[in-house]
C-alpha cells in the first residue's frame, strides 16, 4: 500500500479523490448505498462535480469526525495497539482509514451509531450482519491496506461524554472482493462511455388555477340563478390545457394534479345541484346543465387518469426493455470473445427493480443498478468459462472425445473443473489399461490354443510316420509255399538280381561330402522312408549332422533301383501266395 499525507476535505484529498476509486464511493458503485446512486456516482466522477454540501450535511460531518476522534482511543484499547488516520492506495483503487496500525494488519472503522446500526449489532461478534455498504466499504480497506481484519465501532456522544458504543470485527470475503473488483471493471466501462444528461429537479404540480365555486339559487318561485355558463366556458378550457399525452415527471405531476381538480368540480357541481333542489326549485334545464359539466369532469378526469397510467407503463415497459436489450448484448459480447455461445441464461429481473419507483429518475436507476450488477456477473462467468475452457486445452487436449458436454461443464468452478478433468482422464486410462490387458489375455490364451494345435498335428503326423516306419520294418519273411498234396504246381524259377549286389555294382567310390538328407529321399519319392528301411537294401548312412541323416547324392539313383527289386520280389512272392 502507498500512503498519502493527505487531509480529509482539502484540494489535495478532493484531486486525489477524483483520480482514484474510493473505498467510500464503493457502495454507491455496488448500488447498495443509502446515500448516492450509482448513476449519480457515474456522474460526479464524469463531470468532477458534486453536489453542494448544506449546512444540516456539514454539520452531520462534522460529528462524525469528532465522534471518531473520540473513539479513536476506545478502538485502541480494544485492539491493544495505536492507530493512526491515513489515506492510501493500491493502484487505482483507494482508501481513507479512521484507523490503522503500524504494521497495517488492523483498521478502525467508525460510524455514529443509529438504530439500524444498534439492531444489527447486539453482541460482538462478527460484522457480517452489518449492513452490506460498510461490509463493502471495509472489504475495500482490507484490500488496499492488506489487513486482516477491521474493528467496526459505532458510538453515540454528547459533548465529550459517551452515551453508547457497539462494536464487531469484521474479517475479509474473498468472494465480496472478487465481486468488489469486477463491479469497479464495469463501472470503468460504463464512465467511458457515459453520456451526462442534465439534472432535472424533482416534478412539482404546477399550480392549478382554481375553477369558480358553483353558484346555483332560486329567485322567485321559479327563476334560477347561476354561473353555470361561465363555470363551464371556464371548465373546458381548463381541461384543454391539460397535457394530452405527459412524457415528462413534471408533465405526470400536472396531470395528476389536474386530475383532483376535476374530481373536487365533479363534487361541486353534485354539491350544487342537491343544495338547489334542497331550496325545492327543480328547474329542468339547470339539471340537464349540472349533469352534463359533471359528466364532462368525470369522463374528461377518467381518460386522463387512464392515459397517465398507461403512459406510465408504457415508460416503464421501455426502460425495462432497454435494460433487457443491453443485457443481452453484453452476454453476446461475451460469447464472442469465447468463441462459441457457453454462456448461460443471465436472469436480471428489472420489472422486480422498477417496482415502487415513481419517477424517471429513479426508474433509470434502478434499471441501471441491477444491469451494472448482472454484467459484473456475467462477465464473472464469462471469466471462469475462459479459466476452465483454458483448463480443458491444458489437460484433456489428447482425449476431447471424453469431454462433449464441454458446455454445460465449463459453467463449474475451476477447482471443480479441473478435479473432473483428472477424473475421468484416469477413470478412462484405467478402463484402458483394463482393455488392452484383456486383448493381450486373449492373443495369448489364441496363440497357446494354436501352438497346442500344432503340436497335436505334430504329434499326430509322427506317429503315422512311426506306424508307417513300423510296418515297414515289420514286413513278414518270404513264406515257404506249401503246395497241396493234389495239386502239383511247378515252381517259378525267380532270378533277380540281388539288392547289395545292385548297389556294390553300381555303387561309385564318393568323392565328396555326402549332402543328402533322407528327409530329401522321402519328398523325392513322395513316401517316407527311415535308415532302418534304406539299411536293410545295403544303403548304410554316409555322415550325420546332428539328428540328420546324410547320404550321397549319387545313392539316390541306387535307392531308386534297390526299391524297384524290392517291390518286385514282393510282388512275385505274393503272385505264388495267391
Amino acid at each position: 500500500m502507498k500512503t498519502h499525507n493527505l487531509v480529509q476535505g482539502s484540494p489535495e484529498w478532493l484531486a486525489y479523490r477524483a483520480q482514484h476509486f474510493n473505498a467510500s464511493d464503493a457502495p454507491a458503485m455496488m448500488g447498495c448505498s443509502q446515500y448516492k446512486t450509482r448513476t449519480q456516482l457515474l456522474h460526479e466522477l464524469h463531470t468532477g462535480l458534486a453536489p453542494e454540501v448544506n449546512a444540516g450535511t456539514q454539520r452531520r460531518f462534522d460529528d462524525g469526525h469528532r465522534f471518531e476522534a473520540l473513539a479513536r482511543p476506545l478502538a485502541e484499547a480494544i485492539i491493544g495497539d495505536e492507530l493512526y488516520p491515513v489515506v492510501g492506495s493500491l493502484g487505482k483503487f483507494s482508501a481513507s482509514f479512521d484507523g490503522l496500525t503500524m504494521l497495517e494488519d488492523t483498521a478502525f472503522e467508525h460510524k455514529t451509531l443509529n438504530d439500524e446500526l444498534r439492531a444489527c449489532m447486539k453482541d460482538e461478534g462478527n460484522g457480517y450482519g452489518l449492513p452490506l455498504q460498510y461490509q463493502v466499504q471495509m472489504e475495500q480497506q482490507l484490500m488496499v491496506s492488506g489487513a486482516g481484519r477491521v474493528l467496526f465501532m459505532a458510538s453515540k456522544w454528547e459533548g465529550d461524554e459517551l452515551i453508547e458504543r457497539r462494536h464487531c470485527w469484521y474479517a475479509s470475503d474473498a468472494k465480496l472482493r472478487a465481486s468488489i473488483i469486477a463491479g469497479w471493471t464495469q463501472f470503468s466501462e460504463d464512465l467511458a462511455a457515459y453520456v451526462p444528461v442534465a439534472p432535472v429537479a424533482a416534478a412539482v404540480a404546477a399550480a392549478v388555477e382554481s375553477l369558480p365555486a358553483v353558484v346555483v339559487q332560486v329567485q322567485g318561485e321559479l327563476v334560477v340563478a347561476s354561473n353555470l355558463t361561465e363555470f363551464g366556458a371556464l371548465l373546458r378550457a381548463f381541461i384543454k390545457r391539460m397535457p394530452v399525452k405527459p412524457a415528462t415527471d413534471q408533465e405526470f405531476a400536472d396531470t395528476e394534479s389536474a386530475c383532483k381538480a376535476l374530481k373536487k368540480a365533479e363534487d361541486a357541481l353534485e354539491a350544487a345541484e342537491t343544495s338547489s333542489l334542497a331550496q325545492l326549485c327543480s328547474v329542468e334545464e339547470m339539471r340537464r346543465m349540472v349533469a352534463d359539466l359533471r359528466t364532462l369532469a368525470r369522463t374528461t378526469r377518467l381518460a386522463s387518469e387512464k392515459l397517465v397510467a398507461a403512459q406510465k407503463d408504457a415508460i416503464r415497459l421501455d426502460i425495462v426493455s432497454r435494460g433487457r436489450a443491453a443485457l443481452a448484448a453484453h452476454v453476446d459480447s461475451l460469447n464472442a470473445r469465447l468463441g462459441k455461445a457457453y454462456m448461460p441464461v443471465v436472469n436480471a429481473d428489472f420489472a422486480g427493480a422498477v417496482k415502487g419507483k415513481r419517477t424517471l429518475a429513479s426508474l433509470n436507476d434502478a434499471v441501471d443498478t441491477l444491469l451494472a450488477s448482472s454484467k459484473i456477473g456475467a462477465s464473472a462467468t464469462a471469466d471462469r468459462i475462459h479459466a476452465n475452457l483454458t483448463t480443458l486445452r491444458e489437460l484433456a487436449s489428447a482425449h476431447a472425445f471424453l469431454f462433449a458436454d464441454a458446455a454445460p461443464i465449463v459453467l463449474k468452478e475451476p477447482d471443480d473443473l479441473r478435479a473432473l478433468v483428472k477424473s475421468r482422464i484416469s477413470e478412462h486410462q484405467r478402463a484402458e489399461e483394463v482393455r488392452i490387458e484383456a486383448d493381450r489375455e486373449r492373443i495369448r490364451k489364441e496363440e497357446v490354443a494354436r501352438l497346442e494345435r500344432e503340436r497335436l498335428a505334430d504329434e499326430e503326423k509322427a506317429k503315422r510316420q512311426r506306424v508307417a516306419d513300423d510296418a515297414l520294418l515289420a514286413a513278414p519273411a518270404e513264406p515257404e509255399i506249401v503246395l497241396s498234396p493234389i495239386i502239383q504246381i511247378q515252381p517259378v524259377q525267380l532270378v533277380p538280381l540281388p539288392a547289395s549286389r545292385l548297389v556294390d555294382a553300381f555303387k561309385p567310390t564318393p568323392h565328396y561330402t555326402p549332402a543328402l538328407r533322407l528327409g530329401a529321399i522321402s519328398e523325392r519319392l513322395g513316401f517316407a522312408v527311415t535308415a532302418d528301411f534304406l539299411r536293410q537294401l545295403g544303403f548304410e548312412p554316409a555322415a550325420k549332422e546332428r539328428a540328420a541323416v546324410l547320404y550321397h547324392e549319387h545313392d539316390f539313383q541306387l535307392v531308386g533301383a534297390a526299391l524297384v527289386a524290392h517291390i518286385e520280389k514282393v510282388m512275385a512272392r505274393q503272385r505264388l501266395v495267391a
